[in-house]
């Protein structure tokens, strides 16, 4: 678990209260402090100290921060650069990063489609094919694994899947994106139980053939960049 004690700073700035100052009057040990401005965790003993001299909250003093995903970064040639990247940190203009769109067929020729949740800040309750980007330290095929296990709780078999198609893009919605995109196509006939999945991404997953997919995209419920479905995913199936 990750935690961050800015808020314990700041509210010593409103009480004009220096650091060497609580540490004396909570009776807090020099390692202590040190491991709270590492942001390092500390017993609920130490943050009661904290709060009954402050007269505060634990929320006045901690809050919890999701750990950072991180991803490696590729140049044009999908060679590694040896640089890691924070998610949601501005992309270096020579630096890609590996993302992954996996569609899963079944024996029927239908294919597995999920419904983004309404809580995701892009598309909400649009539906899509499981796409994820690729966490440091995987390939493409593990971060294609993960990302259904996650999403819809489905557990793939690395033999029944293969690349259809790899592309770079750069720019997407007039923004900078720099992705290495692997299009990854699994034969699949399992069960799907989306309760099975370890995150919320998705708010239902539905099984449709062509048709009904291109229902859907007409009718803008469709994630639009993945319009390549009709002409290279398909073709796969003919």
């Amino acid at each position: 678990m990750a935690v961050s004690y800015n808020k314990l700073w700041k509210l010593l700035v409103d009480k004009k209260m220096s650091k060497s100052d609580l540490r004396k009057k909570a009776e807090i040990a020099p390692n202590t402090m040190t491991k709270l401005r590492r942001d390092e965790e500390v017993s609920l003993t130490i943050l009661s100290k904290i709060c009954k001299t402050l007269n505060a909250d634990f929320g006045d003093i901690v809050e919890y921060v999701p750990d950072a995903e991180i991803w490696d970064l590729y140049d044009e040639n999908r060679e590694l650069l040896g640089k890691d990247h924070v998610r949601g940190e501005q992309l270096p203009i020579d630096g890609y990063h590996l993302v992954v769109h996996v569609w899963i067929r079944n024996s029927k020729g239908e294919y597995l489609i999920a419904q983004r949740s309404a809580n995701r800040p892009t598309f909400p309750l649009v539906w899509e094919c499981v796409d994820g980007s690729v966490i440091k330290g995987e390939d493409s095929l593990q971060g294609a694994l993960r990302e259904v296990k996650e999403e819809v709780g489905v557990d793939l078999l690395p033999e029944k899947g293969h690349v259809i198609l790899s592309d770079i893009k750069k720019i997407e919605f007039g923004k900078v994106v720099n992705k290495i995109v692997d299009v990854w196509l699994f034969e699949y006939d399992g069960e799907v139980d989306l309760s099975n999945a370890t995150t919320d991404e998705v708010a239902q997953v539905a099984w449709m053939n062509r048709s009904q997919i291109k229902e859907l995209f007409d009718a803008n419920m469709f994630v639009d960049t993945l319009e390549y479905f009709f002409t290279e995913v398909e073709k796969e199936g003919r």
